[in-house]
């Protein structure tokens, strides 16, 4: 446990870096801690006209909600999506990150670096009109299919296959960010437990194996329980600007389906008690995440 003489101690000594961070933690309390009265809407059958003053329900919007087969549907695919993004984010970037490891030209690493990032930097508004380019019947990716002799692969309006094209997409678009996280870690090994083991005569994958990802493993545990928070946002952005009803089936997802209830549709009461049952379970994986990481990786906040 970390002790208020400590706590003191160092909030005298960084002050100075917690009054930079004054004006967002203002901006975070007006926008995200004052609108949480909201959520009284969840409990209510929500009348605009009457506003907060609307008749209580209680939990008949949570009971229709949870009788909807369409709801069910939904949390399966969010929890199917991103599972498989979270474990995709994980293998990749460390896969990627070892393999630049051992590349020792340093233009082309860092050239690399670069380049497998700057995905990260496209928001997904601009990403979704892309991928809905290449992925056309007459995009560049079926385009190549045709000339090794497939047939047109309808990425983006086929139930089965639409799941993995956000999974995939997803990983390619953020892995840039986890390997340069997985280089950083590669960083702190020290040399020396190289040397020895080539004095042995071990050979480079011998190294790898025996050094490099065991002293890897903690920053993966780290990054992997640290996800858990997430599992039920599969990305509304990434979605939102690709989906379409033929494929609901298999990637709607809990925020579209809620967009569609809340806005679409005006069931404020009913979209409010979707959202409200997502964050209370995104609270206690957030809260599960942190307890793992301080037991398995060593990471704490303070």
């Amino acid at each position: 446990m970390v002790s208020r003489k400590n706590i003191k101690r160092h909030l005298k000594n960084e002050w100075a870096y917690h009054l930079m961070l004054l004006p967002g933690v203002i901006l975070v309390f007006i926008f995200s801690y004052i609108p949480l009265y909201g959520v009284v809407i969840a409990f209510q059958d929500y009348n605009p006209a009457l506003g907060f003053a609307s008749p209580w329900v209680g939990l008949k919007n949570f009971m229709f909600v949870f009788s909807q087969p369409d709801f069910v549907r939904t949390i399966w695919n969010t929890f199917f999506i991103t599972v498989f993004k979270i474990l995709g984010n994980i293998a990749v970037p460390v896969i990627f990150a070892l393999l630049l490891n051992e590349v020792k030209n340093v233009f082309f690493k860092r050239t690399m670096q670069t380049l497998i990032y700057i995905p990260n930097f496209i928001s997904w508004v601009i990403m979704a009109g892309i991928l809905m380019d290449i992925l056309a019947t007459d995009g560049a990716v079926n385009r190549c299919i045709s000339l090794l002799g497939g047939g047109t692969v309808n990425f983006l309006g086929n139930a089965k296959i639409y799941p993995w094209t956000m999974i995939i997409s997803d990983i390619w678009k953020g892995f840039g960010y986890g390997t340069i996280i997985y280089l950083a870690a590669l960083t702190a090994i020290d040399p020396t437990l190289y040397e020895a083991a080539s004095i042995d005569g071990a050979t480079r994958w011998q190294r790898v194996k025996m050094i490099t990802v065991p002293l890897l493993v903690p920053t993966i545990i780290l990054m992997l329980v640290l996800s858990l928070g997430n599992v039920l946002n599969a990305g509304f952005d990434q979605i939102y600007n690709t989906i379409s009803p033929i494929v609901y089936s298999s990637g709607d997802i809990i925020d579209t389906y809620v967009y569609r209830l809340g806005i679409q549709q005006a069931q404020f009461d009913v979209g409010a008690a979707v959202g409200l049952f997502k964050s209370a379970v995104s609270s206690v994986l957030v809260v599960l995440s942190y307890v793992l990481a301080d037991k398995l990786a060593g990471y704490r906040i303070l």
